[in-house]
């Protein structure tokens, strides 16, 4: 039997710039499910995006989806794409085990936790307090180049993480410290900053955007401290979900953001297109 994609559209323009096409996908002939292509939204046209891949149940486990999955590759490389991404739920895991069988990479998982009424309390010898002015300052110069970093580690081009560094810190801290909903914090314990937490909103709910322990004060806790002041500062909020980024291979923050009972949302992968 043969599996093919089949157009049910024409290609589609969007006004932020990228492209998209609807596909049936058929087995001789008959369609058996559904894909949607399309060009990624933040990286330009040269990365496509497989935003929907859909088999019908009485024809899964058959390797439809895979075959669909490849052709969607040699579309994307036919638009001239060098690189296709994809977004999996947490919970499904068979469509997790397919892309990376078939050599897709997790590049980050987004996690979430359901928040109680009372926020956490700090450890002894432990207190928050508002970064200041110049601490900001500094702060947000080493933010940028560690997120640029994480994102090279990571398969995405420098000038294209840089290029995604300055808009996600420009639409999230327009205003710096006095952005509407956003807290940036100092850690101290004993009197000694320890770390900074950096907590917002996105899609309706608290959203932990950075958090980082000093190098010379990492291996005592104090990451955890930093989760829970992130937490305290999203309930007294009004939030009751809290979400948060991991880029794949921090195993430490994986191991602290599990103990805390955050659970895998979505995760992201990509393939280099050869």
């Amino acid at each position: 039997m043969t599996t093919t994609l089949r157009p049910t559209e024409p290609l589609q323009r969007h006004p932020d710039g990228t492209r998209s096409r609807r596909y049936q996908v058929c087995v001789n002939g008959r369609p058996v499910g559904v894909l949607l292509l399309g060009t990624h939204p933040v990286f330009g046209e040269g990365v496509a995006r497989v935003t929907e891949l859909r088999i019908e149940e009485a024809d899964r486990r058959r390797g439809r989806a895979t075959v669909a999955a490849l052709a969607a590759e040699e579309v994307a490389r036919g638009w001239g794409c060098t690189r296709i991404e994809v977004t999996v739920p947490g919970d499904a895991v068979p469509a997790l085990r397919l892309v990376t069988a078939l050599g897709y990479l997790v590049r980050n998982r987004g996690m979430a936790k359901a928040l109680g009424d009372t926020p956490p309390a700090l450890p002894p010898g432990s207190r928050a307090r508002p970064m200041t002015e110049s601490e900001y300052a500094e702060w947000i110069v080493k933010s940028d180049e560690d997120y640029v970093r994480s994102w090279v580690e990571r398969g995405v081009p420098e000038d294209e993480a840089r290029a995604k560094s300055r808009r996600d810190h420009e639409a999230l801290l327009p205003h710096g410290l006095r952005t509407p909903g956003t807290t940036l914090d100092v850690l101290e314990h004993e009197g000694t900053p320890v770390g900074t937490v950096w907590v917002g909103t996105h899609q309706g709910r608290a959203y932990v955007y950075d958090v980082e322990t000093v190098p010379e004060h990492r291996g005592r806790g104090h990451g955890r401290s930093l989760m829970l002041l992130a937490e305290g500062r999203a309930i007294a909020a009004g939030h009751r979900m809290i979400g948060l980024n991991v880029f794949a291979g921090n195993a430490a923050a994986e191991r602290l953001y599990d103990s805390l009972g955050y659970e895998t949302t979505a995760y992201a992968l990509y393939k280099n297109l050869l």
